[in-house]
């Protein structure tokens, strides 16, 4: 199986552009990062505090994270049986996430699905510690990033189109202090694999690093498109 890990940081456009890429590829799409965010959701529903790990753990029982495509065409994330593709995406829900993230009964949870899925088909996956920790042996490895200021405007403009406020500034500082609470957690950190190509995406549309990433996927030998 052809597995291709993307990771980067909060923002840069990693389920985007996977999402992309793996429509043009007719490759399965495993969005990592809102399985983690269904159980944040999930914590902050229940009122447990996302830094008390042992609270979290005896949550994880109680929680069932599913992916699968709706009449639209477009893949959703289902915690326990609901629909809660939009829910996970809120700025709580981002800082929340990130805590939860560290603790090893989390990442253990979801690891084994994930590896799973990745042995039974070409996989597009996306996250933080895919090509680090998940799927250290995939074929090809991005790591893609942007500036804090290109993701903060990409972010306002998401949530101004779904009808949601947003604040350029607040979504900024919001930003900056996901990328140092994951560059600096113990567990998983947010780093490049040793062997992942670095993709700066500031200026770069979605067609432009699905393109990109085409071309990496034919001078490697791996996949021609």
């Amino acid at each position: 199986m052809i597995n291709i890990a993307i990771d980067g940081p909060s923002g840069a456009g990693k389920s985007t552009v996977a999402k992309a890429l793996a429509k043009k590829l007719h490759f399965v799409y495993v969005d990592t990062g809102a399985m983690y965010r269904c159980i944040g959701l999930y914590v902050h529903r229940c009122g447990v505090d996302a830094h008390d790990a042992d609270a979290v753990a005896a949550l994880l029982p109680k929680i069932t994270v599913s992916l699968s495509y709706a009449e639209d065409g477009e893949q959703h994330v289902y915690l326990n049986g609901e629909d809660v593709s939009f829910a996970i995406r809120e700025n709580v829900i981002s800082l929340i996430t990130s805590t939860i993230s560290k603790i090893p009964a989390v990442r253990a949870h979801l690891l084994s699905l994930q590896r799973e899925m990745a042995a039974s088909h070409h996989v597009i996956m996306d996250g933080r510690d895919i090509g680090t920790v998940i799927l250290p042996g995939a074929q090809l490895k991005i790591f893609l990033f942007a500036s804090a200021e290109a993701r903060a405007k990409r972010r306002t403009k998401e949530l101004i189109s779904r009808g949601q406020e947003a604040d350029f500034e607040t979504i900024l500082a919001e930003i900056n202090a996901r990328d140092i609470q994951d560059q600096s957690r113990e567990t998983a950190p947010l780093v490049p694999a040793s062997d992942a190509v670095m993709m700066d995406n500031s200026d770069m549309t979605i067609a432009q690093n699905v393109d990109a990433i085409c071309m990496l996927l034919a001078q490697r030998g791996i996949l021609n498109v």
